[in-house]
């Protein structure tokens, strides 16, 4: 066993023992009030905001680059509105979870969104390079990561993509940015257009990620519609529309979460290059970042059902409204992603603003884990005309490919 993952067990025994000691006290207190049927070993929750914080801490210790970290406040809930974030019942101050990184004056400002499931610290790997270039500003999206974590009480498509839109730019208004690029992945992709559909004037350039809901469900693949129709695909349907998360999995797991989440880091990230498979350190520190996102209050997690059916198809497809789009997009893809690059092929048809699309090789869905160098030359290609960089360049770095 490594010697980091030898640390990285004591410390995750320490917080067991210490949680175990934390649940026993509470246990005294309470269980004249009420009791659960599950065994206390199941309900040890092992994270709190802190311990997030500080897990965050820790995987960015790998960045160079130096940086800011604040909370930024966007209130109690959008303006205008009578609801508090959508039925939160807390009148509490909301904040999110902002990252600045030192960059040269006057470069250009690159606005990076995770996806669902992530927390802005999945970038570790790519803001030294990109903050030699750009002024990097990475959020926690509302419910997510190190943001704030309201009550989640959205009961339609419209209302959810509200919440995280309508959050975006209450931030945006709080630190006063315009003209900024907007790079979003997966869900965050998702986020990052229909964003720049409702607030075009203040975003210069939309970066997506191998964004999630470019297109609905009339696109699914016949072995998914013949999956669907089998007992397994109606169960695991159900429990899709009753907001069954992947994140209660691993709550429920208990002290062995942690164990599920290593499972999970060591064979998503990092494998499609040989080059660039995580090394022991950053797999320890990743993982204990995974796990504590993922264990902390649902919040933003819940939205999974209201913007997309079983098979991350969405319900308001970004296709339906690409002619209205009226910021020049690049969508980057890695060789390997799941997420299909010809649904990007078809919004470009419709969209009446300039579009290209970039295939990364030796990427997975997380092709900037999978392969970072690659990522980046997309990005900074992406971006040329905002970089000093030759504005009309047609041959694309080498090694990347064009669809």
């Amino acid at each position: 066993m490594s010697l980091a993952r030898i640390r990285w067990s004591k410390r995750m025994t320490e917080e067991i023992r210490n949680a175990e000691m934390g649940s026993s006290a509470a246990a005294t207190v309470t269980s004249a009030k009420s009791r659960s049927l599950w065994p206390t070993v199941l309900r040890w929750i092992l994270t709190s905001t802190d311990r997030i914080i500080a897990s965050e801490k820790r995987l960015l210790s790998l960045v160079k680059t130096p940086y800011v970290q604040e909370n930024v406040n966007i209130g109690s809930g959008p303006p205008g509105s009578k609801v508090r974030w959508f039925g939160s019942k807390s009148n509490d101050q909301r904040f999110i979870n902002t990252f600045t990184f030192d960059s040269k004056e006057g470069s250009p400002t690159l606005v990076m969104v995770h996806g669902y499931g992530a927390s802005q610290g999945f970038f570790f790997r790519n803001f030294d390079a990109l903050a030699n270039r750009f002024r990097v500003i990475a959020i926690d999206q509302l419910g997510w990561g190190g943001s704030s974590r309201p009550d989640f009480k959205c009961k339609n498509t419209e209302e959810t993509e509200a919440w995280f839109i309508d959050s975006f730019e209450e931030w945006r208004k709080a630190k006063n940015l315009s003209n900024f690029i907007l790079l979003g992945h997966s869900f965050g992709g998702y986020v990052a257009a229909k964003y720049a559909l409702k607030h075009p004037e203040h975003v210069q350039h939309l970066i997506l990620v191998g964004p999630a809901g470019v297109q609905s469900e009339s696109t699914m693949p016949e072995s998914l519609v013949q999956f669907r129709a089998t007992w397994k695909g109606a169960i695991l349907n159900h429990l899709w529309e009753s907001n069954f998360t992947p994140q209660k999995i691993i709550r429920g797991l208990g002290p062995c979460g942690p164990n599920a989440v290593r499972r999970y880091t060591s064979t998503r990230f990092g494998t499609y290059s040989v080059g660039n498979v995580l090394t022991e350190e950053e797999s320890s520190l990743l993982t204990d970042y995974v796990y504590h996102t993922f264990v902390a209050k649902a919040s933003g997690e819940l939205c999974l059902k209201y913007i997309f059916s079983l098979g991350a198809f969405a319900r308001m497809p970004l296709l339906h409204s690409a002619a209205e789009w009226k910021v020049p997009t690049t969508f980057i893809y890695g060789y390997q992603d799941w997420m299909n690059y010809e649904g990007a092929i078809e919004a470009r048809k419709q969209m009446k603003v300039p579009c290209e699309i970039i295939r990364v090789p030796q990427g997975g869905h997380y092709v900037f884990i999978d392969n970072p160098n690659g990522f980046h030359s997309a990005v900074l290609y992406a971006c040329r005309r905002f970089l000093s960089l030759d504005p009309d360049a047609e041959s694309l770095p080498e090694g990347l490919s064009s669809a």
